[in-house]
C-alpha cells in the first residue's frame, strides 16, 4: 500500500483503456487512432494467432510505418492489454434479465466461454494481476453484483466470481485446443473424438488402468454430455449449500493456505478464528482511514493554493 499523498500514475496502456491518456502531438491524426490500431491487431490475432501480432505487422496491415504506431501505443504490452479489452468487451445485457444469482453467473460463464471460443488468443495473454481496465472491471462488477443478497461477504463473493471465471477459462483452453487441432488436421470434432477413442482403446488395459478402461468401455470419450457444464453446476451446488448454511446461522469457512499446515490446528479454535477476522477488519479500517487521510490532505492543499 502506498503511503504517498500523490495520486498514482497510471501505466500508459491502462490510461489508454480508460481514455485518459494524452493524444500524440504529431502523426497522421486523421488516418490513425488507437482504436484503428487495436482493431487491426485483433483481426490479425483472430486470423493468425497472437504470435503473428507485432507492431511491424499491425503497421503493415494499416499501411503505415511502425514508428507511426508508437506515437499512439508506445509498447507491445500496452497493445496486448488493449486487444484483450477489445476482445472481451462488456458483460452481456442478458445477465440483468436473469433471475437469481446462479442464473446470472451461468450467463456470465457462457459469455466468457464464447469469448475464448471466438478469440482463443486471449488465453495466451498472461494473467498478471487484478483487472484494471474498464471492460475487465465491468465483468468483475457483474459477477459480484450477481451475488448481492446471498449473505456472502466480500471475500466469499470474490472467490465465487474467480471460481466461475476459472472454470470458463479452463473450458476455453480445452475448446480452443480442439479447435486448433481440427483446423490443423482438417478433421471434424466427431472425427477427432473417434480417433482419440481408438488411440486410448489401443493402449489402455484393464490391468494397468482399470477405472480408465471402464470409462472408455462406457463410451465416455464419445459422450455428448458436457463435463464442463456438469462441473460448473456441481461447484455452484456447493456454493448454494454454503449460502443455505449461512442463512441458518452456520459459521463461515476459514480457508487454510497449504503452507499453513502448522496453523491448521489453531484454526479449529473459534477464538483464534475470531482474532484473525478482527485483524482483517482492522486492516480494512486502516486502509479506509488512510484513503480518507490522503483525500483530506489533497483538499487542504487545494484550499491553501486558492487562498495563495
Amino acid at each position: 500500500m502506498t503511503e504517498t499523498d500523490e495520486p498514482i500514475e497510471l501505466p500508459r496502456g491502462v490510461a489508454l483503456a480508460w481514455g485518459v491518456a494524452a493524444n500524440p502531438q504529431r502523426g497522421p491524426k486523421r488516418e490513425m487512432s488507437v482504436e484503428r490500431i487495436v482493431d487491426a491487431a485483433v483481426e490479425l490475432a483472430d486470423a493468425e494467432g497472437l504470435a503473428a501480432v507485432s507492431m511491424a505487422a499491425v503497421a503493415k496491415r494499416l499501411g503505415f510505418t511502425p514508428m507511426s504506431l508508437y506515437r499512439y501505443v508506445s509498447a507491445k504490452d500496452d497493445l496486448l492489454l488493449l486487444m484483450q479489452e477489445e476482445a472481451t468487451g462488456l458483460p452481456p445485457e442478458e445477465v440483468h434479465e436473469a433471475t437469481g444469482w446462479r442464473a446470472k453467473l451461468e450467463v456470465l460463464y457462457r459469455a466468457q466461454v464464447g469469448i475464448f471460443t471466438r478469440h482463443p488468443w486471449v488465453l495466451s495473454i498472461p494473467i498478471t494481476g487484478l483487472p484494471v481496465t474498464p471492460g475487465s472491471s465491468a465483468w468483475m462488477e457483474a459477477g459480484l453484483s450477481a451475488l448481492d443478497g446471498t449473505g456472502l461477504d466480500a471475500d466469499e463473493r470474490m472467490a465465487v466470481v474467480l471460481l466461475t471465471t476459472g472454470l470458463a477459462r479452463w473450458n476455453g483452453i480445452v475448446f480452443s485446443g480442439y479447435a486448433a487441432q481440427a483446423h490443423d488436421s482438417g478433421l471434424t470434432p466427431d472425427e477427432i473424438a473417434v480417433r482419440e477413442h481408438a488411440l486410448l482403446d489401443a493402449v489402455i488395459s484393464a490391468d494397468g488402468h482399470p477405472r480408465l478402461r471402464d470409462a472408455i468401455d462406457s463410451g465416455v470419450i464419445m459422450s455428448e454430455r458436457d463435463p464442463f457444464r456438469f462441473g460448473l453446476e456441481r461447484a455452484l451446488d456447493g456454493v448454494e449449500a454454503y449460502i443455505a448454511r449461512l442463512a441458518k446461522g452456520g459459521e463461515r469457512s476459514e480457508p487454510v493456505l497449504a503452507e499453513e499446515d502448522d496453523e491448521g490446528a489453531l484454526l479449529a479454535d473459534k477464538r483464534y478464528r475470531d482474532a484473525r477476522r478482527a485483524v482483517r477488519d482492522a486492516q480494512r479500517a486502516l486502509a479506509a482511514a488512510r484513503k480518507q487521510e490522503r483525500q483530506t490532505a489533497r483538499e487542504a492543499r487545494e484550499r491553501l493554493a486558492r487562498k495563495a
